[in-house]
């Protein structure tokens, strides 16, 4: 049977979370491109953008689209799916805009360690 939330996972999640989420408000891309799983079948679905495969977020992340900029995460959930699968739900303020955000991660572990397979992130009440 599935085990959900097995303590000591939850905990590496948590940090390699964490560690995204401050390499994120630092642009440190390194460590950025570290964390997503280097792979064509990744995926980043941005506010604005629909990237497919390390490469192209990679592109995305070098091309200075989205700098440095300061968020408060609320009621972040960590689900782990056995010991290889989990998933991240936050929810965000920007400081400065006036939407609240939502972002969902999937991570798988690796040989390399966890990493991002796929990221989706969006604003509340946007419309197109």
């Amino acid at each position: 049977m599935l085990e959900i939330n097995i303590p000591e996972v939850v905990a590496e999640v948590r940090a390699v979370f964490d560690r995204y989420e401050r390499a994120l408000k630092e642009n440190d891309i390194p460590v950025m491109e570290e964390l997503f799983w280097n792979s064509a079948l990744t995926t980043r679905y941005g506010v604005g953008e629909n990237l497919r495969g390390w490469r192209a977020i990679s592109h995305f992340r070098r091309s200075g689209k989205l700098g440095r900029f300061r968020r408060v995460l609320v009621d972040t959930i960590i689900t782990t799916y056995g010991r290889d699968v989990a998933t991240a739900n936050t929810e965000y303020q920007r400081e400065g805009e006036a939407l609240p955000g939502r972002e969902t991660k999937t991570l798988i572990r690796t040989p390399d360690g966890w990493r991002i397979a796929s990221a989706h992130a969006s604003l509340l009440g946007l419309t197109v």
